[in-house]
């Protein structure tokens, strides 16, 4: 009997329409499948959106396509040719540049030091031309309108100019195709329409650009094309001319999903949190909250509105017992709590979820049932004196892991082994199970999935409607006027306007977040 040879695999041809080509990329991690087979096509001057949950795979396929990853199957094609990429280096000399979320830049190098680090112009006998790299920068700002001082300093520079700095960057180095990851995430309404208009006009002179967002009205706004990713497949492509956000949504997770919030009037009682001239300092010794006074009654949410680093941090670190008060009071239920414990504050009714939720929310090595008692362990029924009560814990998690739905195997399994979504609701679910009087939310849908959102609003719109004071601080503006019943705006330490969200409108509440004044 004869041998049949095995069959091979044809390797697909480059088409030369486009500018990128991934075919059947697939990127695995021990228990798993990151990236299945995925086929993704650029053209040149093009905006191509990728929209996908948290761990649909949208990062890892990002971190292969600029060399931070090497897939285990698949091929890619640049210019109609395949390459291999074993490091970043290798996808920018192929025409690659990649613009992280959180900005790769030195503080106090200026923007020409920035931005020819590690590509550098030298004359004479190795010495660095610092002039014609300015003069090469003040040439490509010009050409693709990222209007920036190559002599600033970037601990200077607004965060939108920082920005600009980074794509600047992609550019010296001659790219052709842009990965965006999350560039709205930092920036005022205004910078991010800004930053759409310079997208626009990148990709109307050739540039290709990949943006990733979890952003749907951003999407509909500056794409040519969609491409939706979900549990490392591409679940479909849809255009911005015939997509609704309600069809991208449900094409993201698998289901409907809800995007507006069902809230109802809210009926405010008396004050629960007020803040009386607070003064708060930073990690630098630097004054962060000056002098700021605000109140939030029972039953009401008041969103704070502003630009990150303009003392939100401080002010929720003090008002939550994690960072001293140097002058000012904070009052909850009547009681001077200024500078009060952890312990004395939770003992108050206050619950906390804070912005940082692996450094302050969870201890990641521990099982979610230990998670889930980090501030009731030595209370009833989980403490019988020195003792713990085991099975007491493992009940109570099983229980509130069902009501708020936190997708996991087991209450046993580490913290760290959880999604961004499910490590958030395991946080709101131990500081909602028991009595609360106000709850302190600091960037509570954080990077995380529209379906994991829809979830975390509806539970914090039930606390307003219990009669729960709860303060909302949030980096994202639609966030904020989706869920406030009244908005402050937070610049420089100060609180410069508080309003009813009524009045409130993005043009009027940008402009406040900048500095700048409204009659």
């Amino acid at each position: 009997m004869q041998a049949t040879a095995p069959a091979t695999t044809q390797i697909p041809a480059p088409d030369p329409a486009y500018v990128l080509q991934a075919r059947g990329l697939t990127k695995r991690f021990p228990g798993v499948l990151a990236n299945d087979h995925i086929d993704l096509d650029l053209r040149p001057g093009e905006i191509l959106a990728m929209l996908g949950e948290n761990g649909a795979g949208k990062s890892t396929l990002m971190n292969v396509l600029y060399g931070l990853y090497k897939s285990d199957e698949g091929h890619m094609y640049v210019q109609g040719r395949e390459v291999t990429f074993s490091g970043p280096n290798d996808a920018i000399a192929a025409g690659i540049g990649m613009v992280h979320q959180h900005f790769m830049l030195i503080p106090p190098l200026t923007v020409t030091e920035n931005i020819m680090l590690g590509d550098e112009s030298t004359r004479g006998a190795g010495l660095l031309d610092v002039g014609a790299a300015e003069e090469r920068i003040r040439r490509l700002a010009q050409d693709y309108g990222l209007e920036v001082d190559p002599k600033a300093r970037i601990e200077d520079l607004p965060v939108g100019a920082q920005q600009r700095v980074e794509i600047l960057k992609a550019f010296y180095r001659n790219a052709d195709i842009l990965i965006l990851d999350e560039p709205t995430a930092v920036l005022t309404p205004q910078e991010a329409q800004d930053l759409f208009g310079i997208m626009r006009r990148l990709a109307d002179s050739g540039k290709a650009i990949i943006f990733i967002t979890h952003k749907l009205k951003e999407v509909l706004a500056v794409a040519d094309r969609i491409v939706v990713l979900r549990q490392g497949h591409v679940a479909g492509e849809a255009l911005p001319e015939t997509a609704t956000e309600a069809q991208l949504a449900s094409m993201m997770v698998g289901r409907d999903v809800i995007l507006a919030v069902d809230k109802g009037p809210a009926k405010p009682g008396e004050p629960v949190l007020v803040v009386d001239n607070l003064q708060v300092r930073d990690n630098r010794n630097h004054v962060a909250v000056d002098g700021l006074s605000v109140e939030v009654r029972a039953g009401e949410i008041l969103g704070i509105a502003g630009i990150e680093g303009n003392g939100q941090t401080e002010l929720v670190e003090a008002i939550t017992g994690l960072r001293k008060v140097m002058g000012g009071h904070i009052r909850i239920s009547g009681r001077d709590l200024t500078n009060a414990t952890p312990n004395a504050l939770i003992d108050a009714g206050l619950a906390h979820v804070p912005e940082d939720r692996h450094k302050h929310g969870l201890v990641l090595t521990y099982p979610v049932s230990d998670n889930l008692v980090l501030n009731t362990y030595d209370t009833a029924p989980f403490a019988r004196g020195v003792f713990r009560n085991d099975r007491a814990v493992l009940e109570f998690a099983n229980r509130v892991v069902k009501k708020f739905d936190v997708r996991t195997p087991n209450v046993t399994v580490p913290a760290r082994n959880l999604s961004g979504g499910n490590q958030q609701k395991t946080i709101l679910a131990r500081e909602l199970s028991r009595e609360v009087k106000l709850l302190v939310a600091a960037q509570p849908t954080r990077g995380l999935d529209v379906g994991s959102i829809e979830f975390i609003h509806s539970q914090i719109v039930a606390q307003r409607d219990e009669g729960v004071a709860v303060l909302l601080v949030s980096a994202e503006l639609d966030e904020v006027m989706a869920l406030s019943d009244r908005i402050a705006v937070m610049y420089k330490g100060k609180l410069v306007a508080v309003m009813p969200r009524a009045d409130a409108n993005r043009d009027r509440l940008g402009l406040l977040m900048t500095g700048g004044t409204v009659t």
